[in-house]
């Protein structure tokens, strides 16, 4: 008897996508027994079935909780893909410093971090070239994970996580040793962050304006209708003239006609008409 019924897995794909947006498709049982095992134990579940049917009662809050953070919870690496960090630093960064005043970035479905202090990273990198161009920076990560945005905050990672991405000369500049293997990125790159838990079904308007929004890998999990709606909620979040860039899969073709898309060498990023 296999642990999860076709019945029941469709039953939870349409539950995740409602909760959160997420699009399992067909014959993904594999990854839910894979992330949501642990919590069979954890909170006493006879088996994986009753699990998600407890995950999906309006009684039980908690697992319900549990469930999703842990279907929903990404890893990541350090400057993934390279170009968006480097279009970052020697293209966006010195454009906005013209303008003469503050500048806001948002990292859209954070995961654990990663991107953000990414992008703090290469500002440091920008004003030390360059020092007093920019009157203020703000970076804000969002995530739907609340043990994900714990993570963040600490800003600690150890030897393994740091090995993906990050090169020997941005360890030595931007972290300390805080001993047991762990690492924990320094004051000048955290004073630039902040972050904060975000569905990206919900409204966006608590967030402010921002310059550029990076959302890159994320879209890929909804439908086509949610894609647009978030597609079309970056843009009314974004400053005039502000930058939306996403993961090198993804495209805006048929979803929204707010942005342009500028090719760059290499990669694209997309400009709020």
């Amino acid at each position: 008897m296999k642990e999860l019924s076709d019945e029941l897995y469709s039953q939870f794909s349409s539950f995740l996508e409602q909760q959160c947006g997420i699009v399992l498709g067909n014959n993904k049982q594999y990854l839910v027994k894979s992330r949501l095992s642990p919590l069979v134990q954890k909170f006493g579940s006879g088996s994986l079935g009753e699990l998600i049917t407890q995950a999906m009662s309006l009684r039980e809050r908690n697992i319900r909780a549990e469930v999703v953070d842990a279907m929903t919870t990404n890893e990541t690496l350090w400057f993934r893909d390279s170009y968006p960090f480097q279009l970052l630093g020697d293209r966006l960064l010195p454009e906005l410093a013209q303008s003469k005043r503050g500048v806001k970035i948002w990292s859209a479905a954070c995961s654990s971090g990663q991107e953000p202090y990414s992008i703090a990273m290469i500002i440091q990198e920008f004003l030390r070239r360059r020092p007093g161009a920019m009157s203020s920076i703000q970076i804000v990560g969002t995530d739907i994970s609340p043990s994900m945005l714990e993570h963040c905050k600490k800003g600690e990672y150890d030897a393994l996580a740091l090995a993906r991405g990050l090169s020997p000369e941005r360890k030595r500049q931007f972290f300390e040793d805080v001993g047991h293997g762990h690492f924990r990125v320094n004051e000048a790159v955290r004073k630039f962050v902040s972050f904060r838990p975000l569905n990206l079904l919900d409204s966006y308007s608590l967030l402010g304006k921002f310059d550029i929004i990076f959302c890159r890998n994320v879209l890929i999990y909804f439908s086509a209708d949610l894609k647009s709606k978030i597609l079309n909620q970056f843009a009314g979040a974004l400053n005039p003239g502000g930058y939306l860039i996403l993961g090198a899969s993804e495209s805006l073709t048929g979803l929204t006609d707010r942005f342009e898309m500028i090719r760059c060498n290499p990669g694209i990023i997309y400009r709020l008409k």
